[in-house]
């Protein structure tokens, strides 16, 4: 197994796990490997940084993020119908041009909520509390919940809204 740093032509990098390296080459070549955020299917390896053990004889394991592609190449122990990107037909279909006008939305919604309100990390559920009942003064704020956390504001009545977290691809 291997994990290569994809890029698309729109600029997007994403990460994708293949059997080898000739695995890569023709799927791609077949445009059977796309951008899972905009669909395309005109993808090449981005530069990527080698991946060294910490200690002696340790060998690196990266968690994966991406499962591998649909097809017989596909890494022992992954579905077949499991597919690491949507395939090529998607690139080009309403269902891509959705999907980015959606990712594009939900990356200005971040923008707009990391320039508008407090960050306070995993605090949010006491933060969201002590406004709720009057012993902090109400702002906009932003934070991480657990599941948890979700349930019980959410059985005391206490208004909030759980949003997909875009990952930045301008760092």
């Amino acid at each position: 197994m291997i994990v290569f740093d994809l890029a698309c032509d729109k600029g997007h990098v994403f990460e994708a796990w293949f059997k080898d390296s000739a695995t890569f080459e023709r799927q791609a070549k077949r445009g059977q490997v796309a951008c899972g955020l905009c669909g395309s299917a005109k993808v090449s390896k981005a530069p990527m940084a080698p991946r060294i053990a910490t200690r002696k004889g340790a060998a690196p394991v990266p968690a994966p993020t991406q499962a591998d592609t649909a097809s017989p190449e596909a890494a022992p122990g992954v579905p077949a119908d499991a597919p690491a990107a949507p395939p090529a037909a998607f690139a080009n279909s309403p269902e891509a041009a959705k999907a980015a006008q959606l990712m594009k939305e939900l990356s200005e919604l971040r923008r707009h909520v990391e320039k508008n309100c407090e960050h306070v990390g995993p605090r949010f559920a006491e933060e969201a509390r002590k406004m709720h009942y009057g012993e902090a003064k109400k702002r906009n704020i932003y934070g991480d919940a657990t599941d948890a956390d979700a349930k019980s504001l959410n059985e005391e009545g206490i208004e909030f809204s759980r949003v997909p977290w875009m990952p930045r691809h301008d760092s």
